[in-house]
């Protein structure tokens, strides 16, 4: 879709540095559930068992003793520190919420969790942006949020406004831009710059390449210095951004189309084969179903990967009320319904003929300006249930769309904007709610998805992972409308018995509250694994496992045997 153009006077709340706030002190240090509390409030230490725990006065059994497997003394429990959940907000009503009960197998789904598949999508005039550095820590810090991303260049910019030289020619005069989105000459120097940004952030790249100037060449010679200058790093090259829409937006003549596309397309693929032949061609690159097949049939020299863009509320006019930027839509059941069918038809497509599937544009709306869903908390929530959806189904690649305009009077849609006044940016990025919602999935280590049965729990999406150590991690997305649902009881069955459960939690008070979403507490990526609180409630031991969850939140919680 166009990249972001439309102004906002909205500005977002700078990162901070400080990663554990003082509201993450707020939790209790306490025993573990192998604490029997007694009517003075004295908290007595028994043994647990697998099976009923051992009363304080029961003797212990000797060593000796014959101990049916299923009520062996586990170790001792160890002392915890309990997560400190919000609460629904003060006064808010407590409207029930069917409780949720969630069935964990041991059996994998056949799909996974990747290391990279959070991205950020950037205007290829980005690349000459010198914000893009290594020694920028805010744009470092902003990356390092998102595990090991994709950084893809791309968007409406580089078929009309990037002009790339490895000689230091002069612009053409054909190029035109204007005061928020100039014309920008992108070099192997900006290329080097990014790279430097890459190695510290541990990410990788993606670029697209100039289709709405007919120039093979040209895009060769980009393709060859990235190559060189990327390694590795850099995954993917796509022909043109959405090469469907150039008839009806003037980037090519009205009679051009799909077959013209396909030409060129080979003409360009071959001549980047002959200076970059291991880095695939990712595309089409469109917003249109029927441009799938037939570049999934394009026999063209190189490695291919499928991808599209995709953003789930484009009825701008409103004319498919189901698919408006409204929030009614973005918390509903059928937007999430609508979207795993969407992407499924890709990956029927594409794992036919064997290739993977990207999403290389994405965002909840494309629409230009502030709608009701702009900069708020609910984008928050959709934004981790889209990741973890579309992995499960078998997508590798996301990527949100962003800008790095300034946040006043910049795209209100965008994940991250810079601060300082309008059009003048002064090296600080702020995170906006989308941002903390990538970053709950994007910081869970990669493993399989594990099937599960869930039933109850109103708005609310379930997700099971099993990790390379062997245990378990659950994320719930408690969609439900944290201004009005209490809290919901979970139950879950786990395929093993726990012996620790921890907890992290992305929350907001309410679904339009912008500059609100908090994970842990604080403004920040989620706190390490390792350091993680004991989720309220915790059995230790347990194969089942109970405990509440506030509405609007993101819940991800680890489980080890």
């Amino acid at each position: 879709m166009p990249e972001f153009d439309s102004p906002s006077g909205n500005v977002g709340q700078t990162r901070s540095d400080n990663r554990l706030r003082d509201k993450r002190s707020r939790r209790r240090i306490v025993w573990a559930a192998g604490l029997v509390a007694l009517g003075t409030g004295v908290a007595v230490a028994v043994p647990l068992t697998v099976g009923t725990p051992t009363p304080p006065s029961a003797p212990t059994p000797s060593a000796s003793s014959a101990v049916p497997t299923a009520t062996k003394l586990l170790p001792p429990a160890p002392a915890v520190t309990y997560y400190d959940q919000a609460g629904p907000p003060a006064g808010s009503p407590r409207t029930p919420v069917e409780p949720l009960q969630v069935k964990i197998s041991a059996e994998k789904t056949g799909t996974s969790l990747p290391d990279g598949i959070v991205g950020l999508s950037l205007e290829a005039t980005d690349l000459a942006d010198t914000s893009l550095r290594a020694d920028n820590p805010q744009i470092v810090a902003v990356l390092r949020g998102l595990g090991k991303p994709l950084l893809r260049f791309g968007g409406s910019s580089v078929d009309r406004r990037m002009f790339w030289t490895s000689t230091g020619e002069a612009v053409p005069g054909n190029y035109e831009g204007d005061k928020p989105r100039p014309v920008r000459a992108v070099t192997p120097a900006d290329l080097e710059r990014v790279n430097t940004l890459l190695t510290a952030a541990d990410a990788s790249i993606a670029l697209t390449v100039d289709l709405g100037h007919y120039d093979p060449a040209r895009a060769t010679d980009m393709a060859k210095n990235a190559r060189r200058i990327f390694g590795t790093r850099l995954v993917a090259i796509t022909v043109g951004n959405e090469p469907n829409g150039f008839p009806t937006s003037g980037v090519r003549p009205g009679n051009w189309g799909l077959k013209n596309y396909l030409d060129e397309l080979n003409t360009y693929a071959g001549a980047i084969k002959a200076q970059a032949p291991d880095v695939p061609i990712a595309g089409p690159g469109a917003y249109a179903e029927s441009w799938w097949e037939p570049f999934i049939k394009a026999d063209l020299p190189q490695q291919k990967i499928l991808s599209f863009h995709h953003y789930p509320l484009t009825s701008c006019d409103a004319k498919d009320p189901q698919s408006a930027p409204t929030m009614a839509n973005l918390v509903s059941g059928r937007m999430h319904d609508r979207t795993i069918s969407y992407q499924q038809q890709a990956l029927s497509q594409a794992g036919a003929a064997g290739l993977e599937t990207w999403i290389s544009e994405t965002g909840v709306s494309a629409c230009d300006g502030s709608n009701p869903t702009s900069r708020t908390h609910a984008t928050a929530l959709w934004s981790t249930d889209y990741v973890l959806s579309s992995a499960q189904q078998g997508i590798k690649r996301l990527g949100f769309h962003s800008s790095l305009l300034t946040c006043k009077g910049g795209p209100p849609l965008s994940t991250i904007c810079s601060g300082g006044p309008y059009l003048k940016p002064d090296g600080t990025i702020t995170e906006r709610a989308p941002y903390f919602g990538l970053s709950m999935a994007a910081r869970i280590e990669a493993g399989d998805f594990l099937k599960l049965k869930s039933s109850g729990g109103g708005l609310a999406y379930s997700y099971a992972l099993q990790q390379k150590d062997g245990s378990t991690t659950v994320v719930i997305v408690n969609e439900n409308d944290p201004e009005k649902a209490a809290q919901t009881d979970v139950a879950l069955q786990l395929p093993g018995k726990a012996l620790t459960g921890t907890m992290s939690q992305l929350t907001g008070p309410s679904y339009a509250a912008e500059d609100s979403t908090a994970i842990d507490g604080a403004k920040s990526e989620p706190i390490p694994l390792a350091d993680r609180a004991t989720v309220a409630g915790f059995a230790y031991g347990s194969d089942t496992q109970k405990f509440k969850l506030t509405a609007g939140t993101v819940t991800v919680l680890n489980f080890k045997y």
